[in-house]
């Protein structure tokens, strides 16, 4: 008898493993759900915006839009910023974030990516009067940047003998970079076109890039069969033309070629 006890014992265990394992199979969830929730930033133009109406549109809304739909579900946005894309991933309250996630190995510890779906330019801008070429130009003087970007490792390392000024969102980057609170900026090309469309009389310009990314789609690690669909479907899109088109409408150029793999 002690025999048979046993094996039915494992045998439980067994089923208990395989269900679990089901249940944290998330692509398999979001198709029986007929829902993907998206992390989308909604606050940086013209990655993700939102219209007198309060719709949102932007290059990441209607690259989620086109993911949705070939998945054959319905998409939810999840407003985020800067700072939650990732934790929004990490609580479960999002299944993936399309919200100008570059690639990096810090990001890489806590969270998958895509292959890259698109790119993002980041500068440093300052009015025409200053003259500022390079990092060593930068000392003793402020430059604001928005918290737990990319940029911000890149000017702590680089900028020595700046002092770097954090803002919690790209919202209140632009506020301050169009008030004039904030004469030196380090951010994306597109959001210091924002800053520039708003304040015509500052004169900001690219001043130098720190550095070009490659963006990603970001989702929860130990997710295989979701991680090889979206990369899939990321390739495929770039090879057909769709993503390069939906950046073209909102960037005003062509995505450069993927990297080799």
């Amino acid at each position: 008898m002690i025999k048979p006890t046993l094996g039915r014992i494992a045998l439980a265990f067994s089923l208990l493993a395989a269900a679990g394992a089901a249940q944290a199979d998330l692509l398999d969830n979001i198709k029986q759900a007929r829902k993907l929730r998206v992390a989308i930033e909604l606050a940086l133009p013209p990655y993700g915006m939102t219209n007198d109406k309060m719709q949102p549109y932007g290059s990441d809304v209607e690259t989620a839009q086109l993911l949705a739909k070939d998945l054959g579900v319905e998409l939810e946005i999840v407003p985020a910023t800067g700072p939650t894309r990732i934790p929004f991933l990490q609580t479960n309250k999002a299944d993936l974030a399309i919200a100008t996630l570059s690639i990096s190995p810090d990001r890489q510890k806590v969270i998958d990516f895509s292959v890259p779906y698109s790119v993002v330019q980041i500068v440093v801008a300052a009015p025409k009067s200053m003259n500022i070429k390079g990092y060593g130009d930068l000392v003793g003087k402020k430059i604001a940047i928005t918290r737990g970007n990319v940029q911000e490792m890149e000017l702590v390392q680089k900028a020595v003998g700046a002092q770097i000024v954090r803002y919690d969102d790209d919202a209140t980057l632009v506020t301050a970079g169009v008030s004039g609170q904030a004469p030196i900026v380090s951010t994306a090309t597109t959001l210091l076109q924002a800053i520039q469309t708003k304040a015509p009389g500052r004169e900001l310009e690219t001043k130098f890039v720190v550095k070009e990314f490659n963006l990603g789609i970001g989702m929860r690690k130990e997710e295989p069969k979701l991680l090889a669909w979206i990369n899939d479907w990321v390739k495929v899109n770039r090879a057909n033309g769709k993503l390069n088109e939906i950046f073209k409408k909102y960037h005003h150029s062509e995505l450069p070629p993927l990297p080799a793999q």
